[in-house]
């Protein structure tokens, strides 16, 4: 199976974009040059296709995502992270609805672990879960770039220009 990746440049800084042929595996943001894969970059249909919908989703014409997606992770990983897509655009949930989705409120710290081990950023929204008290809370990504994807949804679904 073979590699490929590509970098785009939205509007919260450069994206790397990686998978095989069929799967996109990660997406991840680039904060300085030392992160970039050097040598020859390649794009699938599946890297082109992402890439589209990205575009789409900065520019305010797409709300969901339809690539299909693989990471490596545990059975409970996997869970949380299938939670995390039932998230809409424009909305938020904190760790413990995540917990009683799962149907076990106690998880909380153990699905707050599994979301910060998210390799496949917007695409699994992430960025949309919130503290209890709604308070923004910690994202690999930046908190200014959580601030900022939770901005532009709620702007695009709401009207509203600033949320935090």
């Amino acid at each position: 199976m073979e590699l490929y990746y590509t970098y785009y440049e939205s509007p919260i800084g450069l994206i790397k974009i990686g998978g095989t042929d069929a799967l996109i595996t990660e997406l991840s943001f680039i904060d300085n040059s030392e992160e970039m894969v050097y040598g020859e970059p390649g794009v699938s249909d599946s890297i082109h296709y992402c890439t589209e919908q990205l575009i789409e989703y900065f520019s305010g014409r797409r709300k969901s995502f339809h690539v299909p997606i693989s990471q490596e992770g545990t059975d409970f990983q996997k869970k949380v992270w299938n939670e995390l897509t039932e998230v809409e655009f424009g909305k938020t949930a904190s760790y413990l609805d995540i917990a009683k989705r799962l149907g076990d409120p106690k998880c909380i710290r153990a699905a707050a672990n599994a979301n910060g081990k998210n390799k496949i950023a917007i695409i699994i929204p992430c960025h949309r879960i919130i503290g209890t008290d709604k308070s923004l809370t910690g994202y690999s990504g930046g908190m200014w770039r959580k601030k900022w994807l939770l901005q532009h949804e709620f702007r695009i679904t709401n009207g509203i220009q600033t949320l935090f």
